[in-house]
């Protein structure tokens, strides 16, 4: 649900001893006019520069994307108590259905998925977002089921919503070689985020969220196997879900059973995958059979985060090679042949132009 906030402060006219009153109170507001009732929903931080008002200000409140009820603006009378037999009436900002409106109008146009965006995508300001429980947690995020829908109608659909943990709750690990080859244009910024401050930990939650969200849109248009990205708001992603139209998300590659694995096409699709990224001159990172989906036989790629420049990164050869060792293990554990997985490796320096 969204809060609202109010942007008026009140002040005080000064007023010289014995001047005559300029109006009644009432008129000093003639101008004043309702503010709409989207008004005040949290804006997302459009560059880094933001984070330090971000870490000053209560706007986000403690659930995160999602609000944890509807404030009035200040001096305004409350809501009348509904009479006796008669239903409660909505809150007058909610839906009246699903936890909060569709935040897709919170988004920038460079905070939205790349066009063309897939039909699935539901962009009407009319929709509704119902979750629907969690889909996974991890060490610095956790994972919800999604469904966004226009109500009254059968445009609806599902997607996974990834939200960065505050920095009291996170834990980024290794994330001080990741970070190598990635610099701020604020120096400020750049130590607070290798002191480990309160403020540098909170760019660096900015920073994943916007690393892995601008990832995936690049990733996304250069042919590679992941979710496609719908939109970021803050710290929340929301992207494709894996899996089937009754929210059973698709097993992860080190949960595939041998009897619905074809070795041979899946190692085929990774290494399109990997070799399009590096291509582009990155690696993943942090590959592993535990952030591979498979859904009907379809190979996707997730948890990107920490992204690496495999050039601008002085590690950057080894977290290649150690991308494609951690997950071809899984794969010669199944039949494929090692050689195969050192093939990979040369093949993939070589697109990098790491030769």
């Amino acid at each position: 649900m969204r809060e609202r906030f109010s942007d008026s402060d009140s002040f005080s006219r000064i007023r010289p001893k014995g001047a005559p009153r300029r109006g009644r109170r009432s008129e000093r507001f003639d101008d004043y006019e309702p503010a709409p009732a989207h008004a005040g929903a949290f804006e997302p931080f459009q560059s880094f520069e933001t984070f330090e008002s971000f870490e000053r200000s209560d706007a986000f409140g403690t659930d995160s994307a999602f609000g944890s009820g509807d404030s009035a603006f200040p001096g305004s009378a409350p809501a009348a108590a509904p009479t006796a037999g008669s239903a409660a009436a909505p809150v007058a900002d909610g839906p009246a259905e699903g936890d909060r409106w569709s935040t897709w109008d919170q988004s920038t146009p460079t905070e939205k998925g790349p066009e063309p965006r897939p039909a699935w995508v539901v962009t009407e300001l009319a929709a509704v977002d119902t979750e629907l429980g969690m889909v996974k947690t991890g060490k610095e995020a956790d994972v919800f089921l999604l469904e966004r829908g226009v109500p009254g109608t059968d445009r609806r659909t599902l997607m996974a919503a990834k939200r960065y943990r505050d920095a009291q709750h996170r834990m980024f690990h290794r994330d001080s070689g990741y970070l190598e080859g990635r610099q701020h244009k604020e120096s400020r910024v750049t130590r607070a985020m290798a002191k480990r401050t309160a403020f540098g930990k909170e760019a660096i939650a900015g920073q994943w969220a916007a690393a892995e969200f601008t990832a995936l849109c690049r990733l996304w248009s250069a042919g590679v196997a992941v979710p496609y990205p719908v939109q970021i708001t803050g710290t929340e992603i929301l992207m494709e879900f894996v899996g089937d139209e009754n929210g059973t998300a698709a097993p992860r590659l080190a949960q595939l059973r041998a009897e619905e694995a074809d070795v041979d096409d899946l190692w085929e699709q990774l290494g399109r995958s990997l070799s399009l990224l590096a291509v582009d001159g990155y690696a993943h990172g942090d590959l592993s059979a535990y952030n591979i989906l498979v859904h009907e036989g379809r190979l996707v790629i997730i948890d990107v985060p920490q992204i690496v420049d495999v050039v601008a990164n002085p590690r950057g050869r080894s977290f290649l090679e150690r991308d494609v060792r951690n997950v071809g293990a899984w794969f010669v554990a199944r039949g494929l042949p090692e050689r195969r997985v050192g093939e990979l490796v040369e093949s993939l320096e070589f697109d990098a132009r790491l030769g």
